[in-house]
């Protein structure tokens, strides 16, 4: 017996699709219209996170998993049955209608597909978090990990994420950025142990959110900027109010290269408006110093300049090795 063997009208089928990072019992309105409007909701999960709010709101779910045969029989009549999916989306109730609808001989209901709740930007970062979370929880290299331990990988990271920026691979970017947000959370995660000042992922974004909206007061706030230097002294003015230092040398990392420390103490040096002469002494370390600062007077990161002159004088060394072999020859001075 189905659907077009009675020769009545075949009803309709809507499957219901919920987000799991989305809180249960947050649906859109046309979700609550279908599932109140409908002549049977079924759910084939008795512990689907929804139900509970289905069944507070008046709404009768009956945990069944019909085969796709089966519920276009339930639908005859002109009935609506709503199929409340799990989070696998139901394959084998698809792949059976898709299956009935290509065979031609039943009269099929309407399907509908009916996203309850959706994705928000970002929501995938809640993944991560659990992912994390896990990881610490149950991996035995992870589980001992400590922020002094994991230094030495957003160092490397960074790098990584540098070179992929220069080299202009968007596969390779998009993983670096993976790795780098990996740091962030795993640290993050590392920090709520803490016994004496614990913090959690959610406090790092908090803090990252404000210190964003205070410092784009022509974003947030009443003042206006046009161009981006007036964007650049909004932020240096919030900041040096938050910050309260007393030199412009506080907050430059020491630890960074060389290039990239001296190029930052000039930036500092020229937004602030001084006049600070080079130290005057011999040797190639201050002839590297007064570079920096005539690179960053004119706009050229040192350091990037550096990298991308030491690029060219990798491939000029890999053309000769290749050009010495081609001759019959080897390449001396390898190294492992």
């Amino acid at each position: 017996m189905n659907a077009t063997s009675s020769g009545q009208a075949p009803g309709r089928i809507v499957l219901l699709t919920t987000s799991h990072r989305v809180a249960p019992g947050l649906l859109s309105w046309p979700a609550w219209q279908a599932l109140h409007a409908a002549d049977r909701v079924l759910c084939s999960d008795g512990t689907h996170p929804q139900l509970p709010y289905l069944r507070e709101a008046g709404i009768r779910v009956d945990e069944a998993a019909p085969a796709a045969e089966e519920l276009v029989d339930t639908c005859a009549g002109g009935r609506t049955v709503v199929v409340v999916a799990t989070g696998e989306g139901e394959p084998a109730l698809t792949d059976g209608l898709a299956r009935l609808a290509g065979s031609g001989r039943i009269q099929m209901p309407e399907l509908e597909l009916l996203p309850a709740s959706y994705d928000l930007p970002g929501a995938r970062l809640l993944d991560l978090v659990q992912v994390m979370d896990r990881i610490r929880a149950e991996c035995p290299w992870s589980s001992r990990q400590t922020h002094k331990g994991l230094a030495k990988y957003g160092i490397e990271e960074a790098y990584e994420l540098v070179e992929a920026i220069e080299e202009g691979d968007r596969d390779e970017l998009r993983e670096e950025l993976g790795d780098v947000l990996l740091q962030v959370v795993f640290h993050a995660r590392i920090a709520e142990e803490d016994p004496d000042a614990p913090f959690s992922v959610d406090d790092v974004a908090a803090g990252i959110v404000t210190k964003l909206i205070h410092r784009h007061p022509h974003v947030f706030g009443d003042e206006t900027a046009a161009t981006p230097e007036e964007v650049k002294e909004h932020w240096l003015r919030t900041k040096a109010v938050e910050k309260q230092r007393t030199s412009v040398t506080e907050g430059v990392p020491l630890g960074q290269p060389g290039l990239a420390l001296a190029a930052k103490l000039a930036s500092r040096v020229r937004t602030a408006g001084l006049e600070v002469p080079l130290p005057r002494a011999e040797g190639v370390g201050y002839e590297l110093l007064g570079l920096a600062v005539r690179a960053e007077a004119e706009g050229v990161d040192p350091e990037a300049a550096l990298r991308a002159a030491a690029r060219a004088y990798r491939d000029a060394i890999k053309e000769t090795e290749g050009r010495i072999r081609s001759d019959g020859g080897e390449a001396h001075g390898q190294v492992s």
